[in-house]
């Protein structure tokens, strides 16, 4: 398989959350943690092995990503209103400034039908929210979001909870999720990212995504690494 070019996070790697959904794919969907061993390769033949409820992400020898069926248990906030969520947006700290602008999920170089344009602007201290509009072009067979796309949705917003105001540089190490339905393409959703501590350079982070009903759709627990 190939990670493309459109799916990145940093310009020469793959997104985390995308490339993290890969592997969840592979398993069967359900709640799946995948641990990132080294950026994605993007436009580079990859392997995908699966082994029972394990599945390893491939480039030649070199082990990129190892996912495993897990559980995933924690509280989960509120959203806020779709409006609500929009007006997050226009304070989003990374319309300022962005180590990665062409990031798929929350870049703000990327338009509405190549990124994901999910743009989390603080809520309240610790948690931030987004509008997401899921354009119908996302949809693969069957006009189902696929899963990768749907970790994507969910990733960015953990860092921008964990960064605070002062941007650090931070990369996905870890994360855990599990999707119990996926948007209609051509919905509007809400994504919200809260905080959950520090440990050295390790950052916590969890992620959901909603309906405009406030319905759960899927949540995430993530594991952030700090660069310095």
């Amino acid at each position: 398989m190939l990670i493309q070019k459109r799916f990145c996070g940093p310009p020469n790697s793959g997104n985390g959350g995308y490339s993290a959904g890969v592997l969840a794919a592979a398993l069967g969907g359900g709640t799946v943690e995948v641990t990132l061993k080294a950026p994605p390769p993007l436009e580079t033949p990859l392997q995908v092995d699966v082994d029972g409820n394990h599945a390893r992400l491939l480039d030649g020898e070199s082990v990129v990503a190892e996912a495993r069926r897990s559980v995933l248990e924690q509280p989960i906030p509120a959203p806020p209103t779709l409006d609500a969520a929009r007006a997050c947006a226009e304070h989003y700290a990374g319309l300022r400034e962005h180590a990665y602008p062409t990031c798929f999920s929350c870049g703000p170089r990327r338009h509405a039908g190549d990124g994901l344009c999910i743009f989390p602007g603080p809520l309240r201290p610790g948690v931030v929210a987004a509008a997401w509009h899921v354009d119908p072009d996302l949809a693969g067979a069957g006009g189902v979001v696929p899963l990768p796309v749907l970790w994507a949705a969910i990733d960015c917003a953990g860092y921008w909870a964990g960064t605070g105001e002062v941007q650090t540089p931070m990369l996905l190490g870890r994360m855990c999720a599990v999707f119990d339905a996926a948007p209609t393409p051509g919905s509007d959703c809400v994504v919200v990212g809260w905080a959950e501590g520090r440990d050295g350079r390790k950052v916590f982070a969890g992620t959901a995504l909603f309906e405009s009903d406030g319905r759960c759709l899927g949540h995430s627990r993530q594991t952030w690494i700090a660069l310095k």
